[in-house]
C-alpha cells in the first residue's frame, strides 16, 4: 500500500514572526513545497502589526486588533510553531538555539526577528523605561499604565517619526481618559529631520496642539523612577517613559559569524546573508546593495521574493533579486483620527488620510484574520457503505480526543478474560495494574497520544506528563519508562533530527520525575505518535478509584477544556493565546500535587479522555457512591467556555456524553464531557482536610479548586 503522505526530506526554519515571514507563511499555506518540514520559531503565539500600534495607543483599536495570530497561521501553513526566543544561530552546524530544548537543525533558514529600541547604554533605562520595540511588550505595558488612575506624565525618547506618532497617540489617549498632565518628546539632535519642511511644520503644529513639549538638542544623562535627567542638569518628570530612539539589532545576530552592519545582518539582493543557506529580512536585515531606512513597506514587499527564493533553494530552482523602491508613501498618525502623508517632498494631512491609512492597515490584517479554507479531497464516487458516518463531520482530534470511546473500550476489554496471576492485580480503570515483585509493590501503566501539535518537543512533554499522571494518581513514585514512537516517513537525516528532539525531551521529563528511560521501540506510520509505559514503586497500597466516602470533598488540580481548545485550534477557531496557555497547562507536572494529595486522598484519578464527569463516574462506581458538582466552581481554560458556547466539540465528546444521558450538554456545560489530555488530578478528601490541602496546592502554583462533594449510594451525579 502506498502512503498518502509524501516523505519529508528538508528542514526550512523561519526565525521570528515578523511581517515578511507572516506573509511567507500565508503564501506557503496556499502553495507549499512538498517534502519540506516548515518550522516557525517565535517568542509568543502572536506577532503585533507595527502599522496599527499608534492607533492602539490612542485608543482607536482594541489590543487584539494589532495581533497576527501565529498559531492559526502556522496551522494553515502546515508549520510547527516553536514558542520560544531564539538566542543563537550556527551557520557551520546549521543549528538554532532556543533555551530549554534541543537545538533545532535546518537546511535553509530565514531570520525576521525585528529590532529593539532599548537603550542599554543609558543609565536607568532598563529599570525605569519601556522600549517601543518589541511592540508586544510595549503594548502590554501601555495598556496597564492607561488602565491605572490619576494624572499622568509621559515622556518619549527619540524625535523621529515613530517617536512623534507615539507621543501624539499617548497624549490623545490620556486626554480622553481625563488623565493628561504632561507629555514630553526629547531628542538629542533635531527632531523629524528625515521629513520635508512642510511635513515637519505640520507635525510640530500637531505636537503643540496636543500639549506636547518638544525638547531638541537635549542629550539625556539618566532615567529614574520619577522621570529623566538631561545632560545639562534639567529634570523632566515622567510616570511612563518610552524609548523610540533609533533601531538596534539583537546582539546574538552579530555573534553568529554572519556579516553584519551595526548588528543588522547584511543581505544580498536575493536576501541571502553571507551564508547562502541563511536569509534575513525586515528590520533585522541591512540591504547593503541599496540601503534604506527601517520601514514596514520594505518588509512587506520582500515577502514574495523571499517566498520564491526559499522554495527555489530547497528545490534546485533559480533565485530572484529584490529591488527596493527609492521612496515610499509615509502615512503618519497624528493622535486623533487624522494623519499626514509624505512622499517625494509632498505633504498632505487630514481625517481623509486617517481613513485611508486605516483602510490599508485593516486590509493587511484581514489577510491573516480570514485565511482561505482549503477543501479536503473528495471521497471516491464508488465506496463502501458507512464511510461518511465513519469519517464524521470534523477532523479527528489528537491527544485524548482521538481515543476510542469508553463504551467501545469497555466492551472490548470485557470481551477478553486473560489468565489471572496472584502477583498481578488489575486496578480500576483500563490501563494500570499493581504488581508484586519479591517484597516490592509496583504499579504499571501505559499511555500513547496521537500528536495534536507539530512541535515534537511540546508534544513529548505533554505525553510524558500525561503518562506520569497515572503513576502520580496512584500515589506511587515513577521508576522506569519505555518509549514507543510511530514516526512519519522522512529522510534518514530528518528522522535523526526528530528522534534527537524527542528523546532529549523525554529524558529531561523523566529525569525530573525520578524515572529512568530503559529502552523503547520505533516504527513508521502516517503521523507522529508518542507513548510511554511506566512502572512506579509504592510504599503503601496504591490510591485507587475506590475508597471515597460520603461527604468527601472533591478537589481538582487543573482547569478543564483542553479538548475543546485543541479541537478549535484544528479548525482555526481558537485564539493563539488560548492555545499557548492550554499547551502550557498540559505541560504542567502533577508531581507536587500528588505529593500533597497522595497521603490524604481516599480516592484519586487523573482526568483524561473520558472527561471530568467520566472519570468522576469511575470514582462513583468503584466507591459505590454518588456526587454533586458545582459547575461554576470548576476551573476552566481560557477560551474554552466561549468555544463550547458556539458548539466546538472534540471527536469523542458524543461518546463521553452518552455515558450520562441525563446531564445536559448545552453551552459551556459541554466541558464536563470534554476529553482532557494531561489533565489534573481529581481527589476525594476528608472535609476537614479540604481547605488545608487546597491552600497547599495553590501555594505550589496549581489552579486548584474544590468543585463538589461525594454523596450517598444511589444518588447519581448531580450538577448544580
Amino acid at each position: 500500500m502506498i502512503s498518502s503522505r509524501l516523505p519529508l526530506t528538508r528542514d526550512l526554519v523561519l526565525v521570528g514572526g515578523g511581517h515578511t515571514h507572516a506573509l511567507v507563511l500565508r503564501m506557503w499555506g496556499m502553495k507549499p513545497l512538498p517534502g519540506v518540514r516548515l518550522t516557525l520559531i517565535n517568542p509568543g503565539p502572536t506577532a503585533p502589526y507595527s502599522g496599527m500600534l499608534p492607533g492602539f495607543v490612542a485608543g482607536h483599536y482594541e489590543r487584539e486588533a494589532l495581533d497576527i495570530d501565529l498559531v492559526q497561521l502556522a496551522r494553515f501553513a502546515g508549520a510547527r510553531l516553536v514558542l520560544g526566543a531564539a538566542e543563537a544561530i550556527d551557520p557551520l552546524t546549521k543549528t538554532i538555539t532556543v533555551p530549554g530544548r534541543a537545538e533545532i537543525a535546518y537546511d535553509v533558514a530565514s531570520i525576521d526577528v525585528g529590532i529593539t529600541s532599548a537603550i542599554p547604554a543609558l543609565a536607568g533605562f532598563a529599570d525605569h523605561a519601556v522600549p517601543a520595540k518589541p511592540l508586544g511588550a510595549f503594548a502590554a505595558a501601555w495598556e496597564a499604565f492607561l488602565g491605572s488612575d490619576g494624572p499622568a506624565r509621559v515622556a518619549v525618547i527619540g524625535g523621529g517619526v515613530a517617536g512623534v506618532e507615539l507621543v501624539l497617540a499617548m497624549a490623545h489617549a490620556l486626554r480622553r481618559h481625563g488623565r493628561f498632565q504632561q507629555a514630553t518628546l526629547i531628542d538629542s539632535h533635531r527632531a523629524l529631520s528625515a521629513l520635508g519642511a512642510v511635513s515637519q511644520a505640520r507635525l510640530r503644529a500637531a505636537l503643540f496642539d496636543h500639549g506636547v513639549t518638544l525638547m531638541e538638542e537635549a542629550p539625556i544623562a539618566e532615567v529614574h523612577a520619577g522621570g529623566l535627567t538631561l545632560a545639562d542638569g534639567r529634570e523632566v518628570a515622567s510616570d511612563f517613559t518610552v524609548g523610540a530612539a533609533g533601531a538596534r539589532a539583537y546582539g546574538w545576530l552579530a555573534e553568529s559569524g554572519l556579516d553584519h552592519h551595526h548588528g543588522a545582518l547584511l543581505v544580498s539582493p536575493r536576501l541571502q546573508t553571507s551564508n547562502p543557506y541563511v536569509f534575513a529580512c525586515g528590520d533585522c536585515a541591512h540591504m547593503g546593495f541599496a540601503p534604506r531606512p527601517k520601514a514596514g513597506v520594505y518588509a512587506v514587499r520582500q515577502a514574495p521574493v523571499l517566498y520564491h527564493n526559499l522554495k527555489a533553494l530547497l528545490s534546485g530552482g533559480a533565485l530572484k533579486d529584490y529591488q527596493p523602491q527609492k521612496d515610499y508613501l509615509k502615512l503618519i498618525s497624528m493622535g486623533g483620527t487624522s494623519a499626514l502623508a509624505d512622499r517625494n517632498g509632498r505633504s498632505f494631512s487630514g481625517p481623509l488620510l486617517w481613513r485611508w491609512k486605516d483602510h490599508i492597515d485593516q486590509k493587511f490584517m484581514r489577510k491573516f484574520a480570514a485565511l482561505p479554507v482549503m477543501a479536503p479531497p473528495p471521497l471516491p464516487r464508488h465506496r463502501a457503505e458507512g464511510m461518511v458516518e465513519a469519517l464524521g463531520d470534523k477532523p479527528m482530534c489528537g491527544g485524548c480526543g482521538s481515543k476510542v470511546g469508553r463504551t467501545s473500550l469497555r466492551q472490548g476489554i470485557r470481551s477478553y478474560s486473560g489468565a489471572r496471576r496472584a502477583d498481578v492485580t488489575p486496578l480500576p480503570g483500563d490501563d494500570a495494574a499493581q504488581l508484586l515483585t519479591g517484597g516490592a509493590m509496583q504499579v504499571i501503566s501505559t499511555d500513547h497520544l496521537r500528536t495534536f501539535t507539530e512541535d515534537p518537543v511540546t508534544m513529548t512533554r505533554i505525553t510524558a506528563q500525561h503518562a506520569l499522571n497515572d503513576i502520580w494518581a496512584m500515589g506511587a513514585t515513577p521508576q522506569a519508562a519505555t518509549v514507543t514512537l510511530i514516526l512519519p516517513k522522512q529522510s534518514p537525516t530528518l528522522q535523526e533530527r526528530l528522534l534527537a528532539e524527542i528523546m532529549e525531551t523525554a529524558h529531561q521529563e523523566m529525569k525530573s520525575a525520578g524515572a529512568a528511560i530503559v529502552g523503547g521501540h520505533t516504527s513508521l506510520g502516517e503521523e507522529l505518535t508518542i507513548g510511554f509505559t511506566l512502572t512506579g514503586l509504592c510504599e503503601r497500597a496504591p490510591v485507587t478509584l475506590g475508597g471515597a466516602r460520603a461527604g468527601d470533598h472533591l478537589l481538582l488540580t487543573k482547569p478543564i477544556g483542553s479538548g475543546t481548545v485543541m479541537a478549535a485550534e484544528m479548525s482555526g477557531q481558537a485564539r493563539g493565546r488560548w492555545v499557548a496557555k492550554a499547551l502550557d497547562l498540559m505541560c504542567q507536572s502533577q508531581r507536587r500535587a500528588a505529593e500533597v494529595l497522595g497521603p490524604a486522598a481516599h480516592a484519586m484519578t487523573d482526568v483524561t479522555g473520558f472527561g471530568l464527569l467520566g472519570h468522576l463516574q469511575g470514582i462513583c462506581e468503584a466507591s459505590g457512591l454518588g456526587a454533586e458538582l458545582r459547575f461554576d466552581a470548576i476551573p476552566k481554560m481560557r477560551g474554552a467556555p466561549e468555544l463550547a458556547e458556539v458548539g466546538v466539540r472534540s471527536s469523542i465528546f458524543a461518546d463521553n456524553a452518552a455515558l450520562l444521558p441525563g446531564i445536559g450538554t448545552a453551552g459551556a456545560r459541554a466541558l464536563l464531557f470534554d476529553p482532557q489530555t494531561s489533565g489534573g488530578l481529581l481527589a476525594a478528601v476528608a472535609p476537614d482536610q479540604s481547605e488545608i490541602l487546597l491552600n497547599r496546592l495553590r501555594s505550589q502554583g496549581y489552579r486548584a479548586a474544590e468543585i463538589g462533594v461525594m454523596t450517598g449510594a444511589g444518588e447519581g451525579i448531580v450538577i448544580r
